[in-house]
Formats: C-alpha cells, sequence, structure tokens
C-alpha cells in the first residue's frame, strides 16, 4: 500500500537556496495523497507571504516495492 509523507525542513535563507543543519522532520504516515497535501499546505503556509522559513515536500512511499538501484 502506498504511503505518503511530509516532509518539513527549515531554510537558512528565504530564497530556499541553503537548509538549516537541523534534520528533516518526517510527518506520516498518510493513507492518501490529499491528506498528505492537506498536511503539507497547513505546514507550508500554501503560499501565504512571510511563511517561507519552512520548506515542505511530499513523499510518495511504496512499502511493498523495493527501493531503486541508485548505482
Amino acid at each position: 500500500m502506498t504511503q505518503f509523507w511530509v516532509v518539513e525542513d527549515n531554510n537558512a535563507g528565504t530564497k530556499h537556496d541553503k537548509t538549516s543543519p537541523r534534520k528533516e522532520q518526517w510527518l506520516g504516515p498518510y493513507g492518501d495523497y490529499e491528506l498528505a497535501r492537506e498536511e503539507w499546505q497547513r505546514r507550508s503556509g500554501g503560499g501565504v507571504k512571510g511563511r517561507n522559513a519552512v520548506r515542505c515536500r511530499i513523499e510518495r512511499i511504496d512499502p511493498d516495492t523495493p527501493p531503486a538501484c541508485t548505482d
């Protein structure tokens, strides 16, 4: 079953060009994309001005599928 995670990281700058030394925070899992999207929008500010200090993304993970080879 596919799971969705919201991954949050603070930025050192407002242009999203640097990340803070803090590790990412993974939130979830969410059973469907829409639930993850709602959390992403709540955490990232959904484009609200002044909320650009937090960068979030949605990761899709299927535990039944082996990870892709990276070499």
